[in-house]
């Protein structure tokens, strides 16, 4: 059975309700988060095995992050304790024709400040199949960034696959001198499944992609697999946004020798659209930690938990085997 190891930062979220604008709000709402920690819970309630190796303050926040990963079946026994805060980030909900905007509140977090040597990697990695990481981790800053490198090479010298998603954060990358070609190209050259799309490529290669068409997509995928010898599998969505409230979404999932692509789902009446591509990792994973070889139910299980998680308030989905399959199977009435 496999047994998935997520490294990176937890997270609280703050947000208006209602969709409010931040400077009309009087109140917030909180969620619990995190790129990896949303792909280890939707796995967990999917009915997966999953471990978090991450690091939070020794308070209430921290406290309740802990809670709610636990609470949803994850692992937290390598979760390290210390630092001084919380990372933090503030959410304007989009709305019609006006955009999501993130504020980020996470410099000098316990995450950011920690050091290889705060967590336990011979618990961590006791019994893992799988690293799944992220290139937020790397956008920290120079410590996070090495720190990230050193967990990829020492998962690969314990015979781990390496799963990293793009996760590309401009905001966070240009806080500090960095250098996110050198450093995800690094990454991503340890790298067996990788979730990001022709854009993420363009980064890496230094040349442009069209994302339009089958063909198109195929020659971003081609050119990662031949810079990338390491590369098995890459998964992606492509993604229309009418607005803020519709969009129109399809999974696609390239290997060396083949591709499949799904047909498109619109998706109407967004509740929340956080977490949604974090979404799409944990159902493309629910298949493959059992069989890597089946792109198609894959690709599937990835689109149809992506559309699940946008009627979900929060970073993370926590839907069931059962939740998604009935998505699957075409039940839209209530179920009693």
């Amino acid at each position: 059975m496999a047994r998935p190891l997520f490294f990176g930062e937890l997270l609280i979220r703050l947000s208006p309700p209602g969709k409010q604008l931040i400077v009309q709000g009087r109140s917030l709402d909180l969620h619990v988060g995190g790129a990896e920690a949303n792909v280890a819970i939707g796995l967990a309630s999917l009915g997966h095995t999953t471990r978090m190796v991450s690091r939070v303050p020794d308070n209430a926040l921290g406290t309740l992050a802990l809670s709610v990963l636990r609470g949803a079946g994850v692992d937290c026994s390598t979760v390290a304790t210390g630092g001084e805060r919380m990372g933090l980030y503030f959410l304007t909900p989009g709305a019609g024709q006006r955009a999501a905007e993130v504020v980020y509140d996470r410099a000098g977090s316990a995450f950011a400040t920690a050091s290889l040597s705060d967590f336990d990697w011979d618990a961590a990695f006791a019994g893992a199949t799988h690293l799944h990481m992220s290139g937020i981790t790397p956008a920290l800053g120079p410590a996070s960034s090495a720190m990230a490198i050193a967990a990829a090479r020492a998962a690969k010298d314990r015979g781990l696959t390496l799963i990293f998603d793009g996760n590309y954060r401009a905001r966070l990358w240009e806080a500090w001198d960095s250098d996110p070609r050198t450093t995800l190209s690094a990454l991503i050259g340890m790298t067996d499944i990788l979730f990001g799309n022709h854009r993420d490529v363009a980064l890496l290669l230094g040349r442009a992609f069209s994302g339009d068409g089958s063909d198109r997509r195929r020659e971003a995928a081609d050119a990662a697999f031949d810079a990338f010898p390491n590369l098995r599998i890459i998964a992606s969505t492509a993604r229309q946004a009418d607005d803020s409230d519709h969009n129109r979404i399809a999974a696609r999932i390239d290997a060396r020798d083949r591709f499949v692509q799904t047909e498109e789902v619109t998706v109407s009446g967004i509740v929340d659209r956080i977490g949604a591509g974090d979404a799409f990792a944990a159902g493309v994973l629910h298949v493959l930690l059992d069989d890597e070889a089946d792109l198609e139910r894959a690709a599937e299980a990835g689109l149809g938990l992506t559309v699940l998680k946008h009627a979900l308030p929060g970073d993370a989905s926590f839907h069931t085997k059962a939740d998604l399959q009935a998505f699957l199977d075409g039940h839209r009435d209530v179920r009693r």
